[in-house]
């Protein structure tokens, strides 16, 4: 049974382990451990009898706008379900906190669109959001990822 929980500061080892091929990838953008730890509750965690099996995270850019990122599910475990539990409490979550929308900049477009994704054109991605994050990508200026939003 999966089990889906909060991040802990403890958990940040397990969980940068866990994305390094994909960061090298550039799949998943590299976060330092003092960048996971500050943003820590906004982890969710899913793990199958103590072993990490993947996750995501729900950050808040405004009162409107929330994106889900940094979501993985360990390659062993793909195609469970996983990956729609992690996301499905984000969704949840976002609901609760009151936003409006969830972003996600993703290469796995299908995933979020059977979620009920919309894709969007980057040019409605807010200012913000790329100069903060997209700037560190090995893929900058020239990105292929798709965006797409989630009106909650």
């Amino acid at each position: 049974m999966i089990e889906l929980r909060k991040a802990t500061l403890k958990d940040i080892p397990k969980m940068q382990k866990m994305v390094l091929k994909e960061i090298k990838d550039g799949i998943i953008l590299k976060r330092s451990n003092d960048e996971v730890a500050t943003n820590i509750r906004s982890y969710i965690l899913a793990f199958e009898n103590g072993e990490l099996l993947g996750y995501g995270a729900l950050h808040i850019h405004s009162p409107k706008l929330s994106e889900f990122r940094s979501f993985i599910v360990r390659e062993d475990a793909r195609g469970k379900g996983i990956g729609k539990q992690i996301l499905e409490y984000c969704k949840k979550e976002a609901k609760e906190l009151g936003a409006e929308e969830i972003l996600v900049l993703t290469y796995i477009p299908e995933f979020f669109k059977k979620a009920g994704f919309k894709e969007i054109e980057k040019e409605k991605i807010p200012e913000h959001k790329i100069w903060l994050d997209c700037v560190k990508c090995i893929h900058f200026p020239v990105c292929n990822e798709v965006s797409l939003i989630y009106k909650v």
